[in-house]
């Protein structure tokens, strides 16, 4: 016989009786709590799992005290080969706290690094506490990466060279570049300042190619760093370009072994690039043998390979899909059509920006002495060159 207080239904207490049978069941068959370290998660984060409903609600009640805010979940970092934590114990990580998602969560302020033992405590009410400890797994330190290339390949350089470009194998890491490649006068020592240092490095979008500018005050004439310094290079002698093992990939790892380039310094170029003088060798129709242009002189090594293209027709308005390359020391260019070549003329297109090494364009040098009278003036169009493909 069951018990009724009068003026209750028996649905009545069913209803209020309901919510702790269901409390019951939920902790009948949760989980222990567990703590999980979410280190790839977005955010970073480490989670306590398990926890009842009580719990979580208790958990909410106290982050909104900031006295009470990290008294259930507490992360520590420690040096990985430390037994013990110091004499008085370690401060807590700053941080954030949540519950969500049933579970109470903390997001550290700065994230895990190698080399940190980090340990993660969360204290429930009247329990003992629960530990769990991380270490990053600090990366293979193996270096992988070296230097492909620098550009220009010759080993003779004008005395107003005006840029470097280093090629690595594997992407690298931007900042403190500039300290890790030197210049060195052989036999002698060290160029002091010879790169134009910008806050941002000039790499390339891989972050594979690094482009070094040599001052450009120590290039030009009847400027004051000229006068007051002198320049970079000087006719006659022979140079070393260092880029030292201390360089950073992606990973942060150092290159496999120092790069040198060797090289000897000739009389300042002043003479601007003129497609007029190149040496067009076609193709034969219907191949897909690549066309050779013999330059007169180095160009740059980016440049050529970006702003000169082929077209077909005597308009050159048909441009041709292909792939460019430069041979020779960066004194002949190659390219080989995406399809065989047509019967007919075609042309050779060169745009105004193509530079030589010493940053000369077609119709104007990078370095005007004005004292003489003579004019900065450029090419403000293409230059074309007509061959024909038989």
């Amino acid at each position: 016989m069951i018990h009724r207080p009068a003026g209750r239904s028996l649905a009545a207490w069913g209803a209020l009786l309901l919510p702790l049978a269901a409390s019951s069941s939920d902790d009948a068959t949760r989980t222990p709590p567990a703590i999980h370290w979410r280190t790839t998660a977005t955010p970073l984060r480490v989670e306590v799992t398990g926890l009842s409903r009580e719990s979580l609600a208790r958990a909410e009640r106290e982050l909104q005290s900031p006295a009470d805010r990290g008294r259930r979940l507490q992360v520590f970092a420690e040096p990985v080969d430390q037994s013990a934590p110091p004499a008085g114990g370690l401060p807590p990580m700053a941080g954030t706290w949540r519950v969500e998602d049933g579970q109470l969560q903390f997001m550290p302020r700065f994230p895990f690094v190698p080399g940190v033992r980090y340990r993660a405590e969360y204290r429930p009410e009247g329990e003992a506490p629960l530990t769990s400890t991380f270490a990053v797994t600090p990366p293979d330190a193996t270096p992988t990466t070296s230097v492909r290339q620098v550009y220009p390949s010759s080993d003779v350089l004008p005395e107003n060279q005006l840029k470097f470009y280093v090629e690595f194998s594997a992407p690298m890491s931007r900042g403190g570049t500039y300290a890790q490649v030197q210049l060195r006068e052989e036999g002698g020592g060290f160029v002091e300042l010879p790169f134009l240092e910008l806050d941002e490095e000039l790499w390339d979008p891989e972050m594979t190619r690094l482009t070094l500018l040599v001052d450009p005050g120590r290039i030009k004439r009847g400027v004051k760093p000229l006068e007051d310094i002198g320049p970079v290079f000087e006719a006659g002698k022979r140079y070393q370009l260092i880029v030292t093992p201390a360089c950073r990939d992606a990973a942060g790892r150092p290159l496999q072994a120092a790069f040198t380039k060797s090289f000897r310094v000739a009389e300042a170029d002043r003479t601007p690039p003129d497609p007029s003088r190149w040496l067009l060798t076609p193709p034969p129709a219907g191949t897909r043998e690549p066309l050779t242009v013999t330059f007169d002189e180095p160009l740059d090594h980016a440049l050529a390979l970006r702003v000169i293209a082929v077209s077909a027709g005597a308009d050159g308005k048909i441009r041709l899909a292909g792939v460019p390359a430069l041979t020779s020391q960066e004194r002949t260019w190659r390219f080989v059509p995406a399809q065989p070549w047509n019967a007919g003329p075609h042309v050779l297109t060169v745009a105004p920006t193509l530079e030589d090494l010493a940053g000369n364009n077609p119709g104007k040098t990078f370095d005007v002495d004005l004292k003489s009278g003579a004019q900065r003036r450029g090419a403000e169009r293409d230059a074309k060159v007509a061959f024909v493909v038989r």
